[in-house]
């Protein structure tokens, strides 16, 4: 195998886990998106620390009028893509 397709298949991996992962979340949470409040809960880390990460350049919100929310898969895969740094 060679790089292209190592490349392909950890692509493939990730965005199979990230998918499961989103539809386990969404189910939960009954949302498609997550707020502060929702994030707070999932990663058990303060409300100071929520708001910081949706207010960074790395993290994958979308503003919705004065709020920032965070799609369920763009989570899944942000949060995975951080598990493997």
């Amino acid at each position: 195998m060679n790089y292209t397709q190592d490349f392909l298949n950890i692509n493939s991996e990730l965005g199979v886990a990230a998918a499961i992962e989103a539809r386990r979340i969404a189910e939960k949470y009954n949302k498609d998106f997550l707020d502060c409040e929702d994030l707070v809960k999932i990663m058990g880390v303060g409300r100071n620390n929520i708001r910081q990460l949706l207010n960074s350049e790395v993290f994958p919100t979308v503003e919705i009028g004065n709020r920032k929310v965070v799609s369920v898969i763009a989570f899944a895969m942000w949060s995975l893509t951080q598990k493997q740094n």
